[in-house]
């Protein structure tokens, strides 16, 4: 049916209500399925009209369609057999547990026992879990609460809750319309027309002269109608609680849009990136998510096909909702201490702390320069005067502006979310794309000529996960581009200079917030449909939108034509302003700036000071003026942490606040070591994104606090600043600290030099840990034994772990379900000593799928039950890599050397790769790439295209003279995905991805000479771990695979274990996915320890030099480099 035809429905279903045809209304609601009327649909379950709930919910859904449509079926055939055993009516009872519930037996055999037993009882409240079971009238006011939210966590449901905003007597007023037009058409309209039907078109009959036309309406008894629609409107979504922020940010804002809002016009250019075609209707109507776990998004429509084929059981644990999240903090969490005071030379027009080295800051001035500073070492690593790169291409406007105008400024300067790119926009048509690879320079990457007049604001964004560049300017335009210049997306609808940009996305939409100097707020889809949202910001003037960090709260901050300024906090869900701060004591001159931290603080800058909200309280927490000499509207950024606040000073320069914790950091005598930043000057879209797309850009036709421009020297700390792209070596801060101070390895031998926990009942002689992972969300721990267990450990939020994450100060407890199910795979027939384990585990940890030599089995982390198996043996399963972009498709190595890519959807195997010699041991993807990488116990990577399946490149790596290619080969992508780890018993070897090619390589040597049993990158891949067959653990710099700490097995293993007959070690090496000092190892002896260095270390070691002198009388364990790689090329 057409979308027109849909609403035509609508459209009866109002005039059928209003005409009080109350069947009629609800036959029509099941029929079309269009709307589902929760106020009927109570009414009649209050009532316990059993039959007429289930028959109008089957318009809608059928009871197998989903987890979430069984479980409403269920509660409701429950009520009413409770009920029925209530009136002792026990042969009703009977007939509903034979027809109604026995259809649930197939899913859930113990429950419907369970539910059968209850005959036996003379009162069913005798069952301990039924024990408060009150009357009737209020057991089914409890159950509607549940059936609601279960409702609006149906996918099914979705866009059926909520009855489209219409004005009353809609279908009327239409039909007036038309027969005012059919009147117009009169060759001889008279002046009152007698309409008598509607079944054919309206004609006047001639007259005596031709009369100027009447407008035409229905008889007034006609027209007599009741109230509006309200009763089908009244009822939207469940309310949302505090934590189910993550619906559809726009949703709100578009359906409380009022009627006087203009029709956007859409210009825009086609666009490279698919949109994915629900991303409209997502748009049209609020609605509260799940958070239950899925191994699929539910906004996927092969979601439910999927749940009927896994078929979860009933248990109420797999059908979870969101709970609100409470923190304590204090003032002393703000960072209001002066540690830093810094020059620039310049105004300083714009900000931006690098989103993971958090002493790194970019700096934009008001004569066109850029500065990169090093906080902890007070050092300008870079400084960029402003330039044309490519003067033959730049258009002749740009070219008169520069000659003419006044010197152009910088307006906004931002950090990819990855760290691996700068942007800058300039006040005069152009925007700047650096790469920044980990030394002390910038390298030009791209020059566009953006906007006529000012570029106001840029950032990053990543539309289907395509690294992208948002503009706006003075041209009333928004515009998307890719890394390569070529322009996605021109968007056109605003009327004045757009002044601001916030990029952001909730659940799978991407969308874009615009400002623009008439005070107008829009927002966009990466779409040609024009904008989706109308309104007036606080102050109708210049305002910027920014998200917390965690993108559940939306905030915006503006200055009026007056100078009255205006911070707010929005309503996503309505679109409305939900909180107005207070605070602003004086009329500011131009626009205050602003920021938000660690998602509970605000901060904007005034009258020479900071001031601070905490986001819960309208009212001003503090204020400060930083030791004076601030701005008059000091411009300010938090880092990434929110230790350390910039803030600019009225002399040209910036100061750095900071707290405790800020102090620390940049008062450590080892600041990150900037080779482990440096990376291949490719876009990277992988990277996960905590930090909002805060944007802070320079006012439009207000620019304040402009001074005369200050060149800077031309070479500042050994940087040439000519542009130059010619990468220049570093002094590092530990050389420039104490030259004289040999670096030493750091070597861990005692219990009491690092923070250690054993995971408790894990000690299991008998079975070796094979396979370790952590939870994606960090609370816990999960283990593969050799013999086919899984055992989960789960750390507790409390006071001695207030975060609730993995740690090694708090025993977690190991988690069992409360049924005492164990997650046993598949183990008859199999031999246990020559299987190969393998494991993966979903993205939301709801899953888990693994096999020991049999079967592959899917379990449900809540339950522990196996969902499905599938993929007997012969072969047997020797890997398994969930697709990283569909969770339904998943990468299997085979004991065979074959590579079966699975659906588990439909159970059919799409492609068979072969390549190998010997059984698969690793397997990779990259989305960057598109690529799927898989290694083998031949010793060989093969590469593979994700689109076609094809293979693109295969070679055996290069082994140590003499040694046979064989051994299991692990694969595994740094977060920038091109680099490549590749680790084999014989070496660590690092890959560039996107050449096919080696660039470094470590072998065991000196003090860790003993075959590597498995390796690891740390979170943030700027470490590797890896463990060796002696019990020793090394810790490696990931980018120079220089060793900077080496941990003994006398560190974690007991004194027993030291002496005993069989050598204990690790065999597998797990990283914390949130914390990069942090890891996990499985020993052959059973059990599980995580490890972490001394707080008052906070790492582990320090980084190598990059000589290969000997240092202490040692040498250092040494890499080699190799950019053109002997290996052995095969096609």
């Amino acid at each position: 049916m057409t979308s027109l035809s849909r609403e035509l429905v609508f459209l009866i279903l109002q005039f059928l209500e209003e005409e009080k045809f109350k069947e009629s209304v609800h036959k029509l609601e099941k029929e079309s399925g269009f709307y589902f009327n929760m106020k009927y649909f109570e009414e009649k379950v209050q009532a316990g009209e059993w039959d007429e709930v289930e028959k109008y919910l089957s318009g809608f859904t059928k009871v197998d369609d989903n987890r979430y449509s069984m479980k409403i079926f269920f509660e409701i055939r429950k009520q009413k057999y409770l009920e029925a055993l209530d009136r002792q009516d026990k042969a009703k009872a009977v007939e509903i547990l034979v027809s109604d519930l026995k259809v649930f037996s197939t899913f859930n055999e113990d429950l419907y026992k369970e539910i059968t037993q209850l005959l036996t009882l003379t009162n069913f409240r005798e069952n301990e879990q039924l024990s408060k079971y009150g009357d009737t009238k209020t057991a089914r006011s409890i159950m509607l609460v549940e059936l609601k939210k279960l409702i609006e966590a149906n996918p099914l449901f979705r866009d059926k809750l909520l009855f489209p905003t219409l004005k009353s007597s809609r279908l009327r007023t239409l039909i007036n319309q038309s027969l005012n037009w059919q009147h117009q058409l009169c060759k001889n309209p008279r002046p009152n027309p007698d309409i008598k039907t509607l079944f054919t078109d309206h004609t006047c009959t001639p007259s005596n002269g031709p009369l100027a036309p009447t407008p035409v309406n229905l008889p007034v008894a006609a027209i007599a109608k009741p109230a509006v629609y309200t009763s089908l409107g009244a009822h939207g979504p469940f309310p949302p609680n505090a934590a189910t922020a993550n619906a559809n940010a726009l949703a709100g804002w578009m359906a409380n849009a009022s009627a006087s809002s203009s029709v956007q016009a859409a210009v825009v250019t086609a666009s490279s990136i698919p949109v994915p075609q629900n991303q409209v209707s997502l748009l049209k109507r609020p609605r509260t998510p799940p958070t239950a776990p899925g191994m699929v998004d539910y906004q996927s429509p092969d979601h439910e096909q999927l749940m009927k084929r896994l078929r979860p059981a009933l248990s109420v644990e797999e059908v979870s909702y969101p709970t609100a999240r409470q923190g304590s903090w204090s003032l002393d969490d703000l960072p209001k201490t002066v540690a830093v005071t810094m020059h620039q030379g310049s105004s300083v027009t714009s900000m931006d702390f690098h989103p993971s080295h958090h002493t790194l800051l970019l700096v934009g001035s008001n004569n066109g320069e850029i500065a990169l500073w090093e906080l902890g070492s007070r050092e300008r690593l870079v400084s960029k005067p402003f330039k044309i790169w490519d003067t033959q291409n730049c258009s002749l406007a740009i070219q008169t502006a520069v000659v003419k105008d006044a010197p152009i400024s910088v307006s906004r300067v931002t950090w990819s979310p990855d760290g691996n790119f700068v942007g800058v926009a300039f006040t005069k048509h152009l925007i700047h794309l650096y790469a920044f690879p980990g030394s002390s320079d910038l390298n030009q990457r791209l020059e566009i000529d953006a906007h006529v007049g000012a570029v106001n604001d840029l950032a990053f964004a990543h539309p289907n996960k395509q690294l992208c560049i948002v503009t706006c300017g003075d041209d009333k335009l928004i515009k998307v581009w890719d890394l390569t210049g070529r322009k996605l997306f021109n968007f056109e609808g605003h009327e004045a200079p757009v002044y601001s940009i916030c990029p952001h996305h909730k659940e799978n939409i991407q969308f874009i917030f615009s400002t623009a100097i008439d005070g107008k707020i829009k927002a966009w889809l990466y779409d040609n449909m024009g904008s989706r949202v109308d309104y007036d910001a606080p102050g109708h003037w210049c305002t910027t939108m920014l998200y917390s960090a965690d993108g559940s709260r939306l905030f915006s901050c503006g200055t009026s034509k007056d100078g009255e300024s205006f911070l707010v906090e929005w309503n996503e869900s309505e679109g409305a302003i939900k909180r107005p701060y207070t605070g602003f004591r004086k009329k500011s001159t131009g626009v205050v700036q602003f920021d938000t931290t660690q998602n509970r603080f605000l901060a904007a800058g005034e009258d020479s000071q900071i001031k601070f909200w905490d986001m819960d309280n309208v009212n001003v927490l503090t204020s400060i003026d930083a030791e004076g000499g601030l701005s008059s509207l000091p411009r300010l950024r938090f880092n990434k942490e929110g230790n350390l606040l910039a803030v600019t000073t009225a002399d040209n320069g910036f100061k750095i606040l900071a707290n405790a914790s800020g102090l620390r950091s940049l008062r450590t005598m080892e600041p990150p070591s900037f080779d482990g930043l440096r990376s291949p000057l490719v876009e990277s879209s992988a990277i996960k994104v905590s930090s909002s797309s805060a944007v802070t850009a320079s006012p439009v036709n207000c620019k304040v606090e402009r001074s005369s421009p200050v060149r800077p020297s031309p070479i500042l700390n050994g940087v040439d600043p000519t542009g130059r792209s010619v990468e220049k070596s570093r002094t590092t801060i530990e050389d420039v600290i104490d030259r004289t101070k040999p670096w030493q390895l750091s070597e861990i031998v005692d219990p009491v030099q690092c923070r250690l926990v054993t995971m408790p009942d894990s000690t299991d002689t008998s079975s070796k840990v094979v396979r370790l992972l952590y939870t994606n969300s960090g609370v816990g721990v999960l283990a593969l034994g050799s013999n086919g267990i899984q055992k989960l450990w789960k750390w507790a939020r409390n006071e001695q772990n207030l975060t609730g994450k993995a740690t090694a100060s708090v025993v977690p407890q190991h988690w069992q379900p409360n049924s005492g199910l164990l997650m046993t795979n598949d183990v008859s027939g199999v031999n246990l000593e020559e299987s190969v384990p393998c494991i993966a585990l979903s993205k939301n940890d709801s899953y888990v799928m693994s096999a020991c030599g049999g079967k592959v089995s899917l379990f449900n982390m809540m339950t522990f039950k196996v969902m499905t198996t599938f993929m007997p043996p012969p072969p047997a399963s020797t890997f398994l890599a969930f697709h990283p972009q569909d969770n339904n498709i998943i990468a299997i190595g085979m004991e065979d050397s074959t590579i079966h890519i699975y659906n588990v959807r439909v159970d059919e195997v799409k492609s068979k790769l072969k390549g190998h010699q010997k059984r698969i041991s690793g397997l990779a993807f990259s989305t960057s790439l598109n690529i799927l990488v898989s290694s083998g116990a031949d010793a060989q990577l093969s590469f593979w295209s994700i689109d076609t399946w094809e293979k693109r490149k295969s070679f055996t790596i290069q082994l140590p003279v003499g040694k046979a290619p064989a051994g299991d080969t692990r694969v595994q992508f740094h977060s920038d995905q091109l680099r490549l780890l590749v680790v084999h018993e014989t070496q660590l070897a690092i890959y560039d991805a996107s050449k096919m090619e080696r660039i470094r390589q470590w072998v065991p040597q000196d003090v860790l000479p003993a075959p590597i049993s498995y390796a690891a990158y740390s979170c943030n891949s700027q470490i590797i771990y890896a463990s060796f067959c002696d019990g020793n653990i090394g810790v490696f710099d990931a980018d120079s695979l220089r060793l900077r700490c080496r941990i003994a097995p006398s560190t974690y293993l007991s004194q027993a274990a030291l002496n005993g007959n069989q050598s204990v070690y690790p065999l597998v090496v797990a990283t914390h996915p949130l914390d990069p000092n942090q890891f996990a190892v499985g020993l052959t002896d059973g059990s599980v320890k995580v490890i972490e260095p001394v707080e008052s270390e906070g790492k582990w070691g320090s980084t190598p030099p990059m000589d290969n002198g000997i240092l202490n009388g040692r040498t250092a364990s040494s890499s080699t480099t190799s950019n053109h790689t002997p290996d052995q090329s095969q096609r």
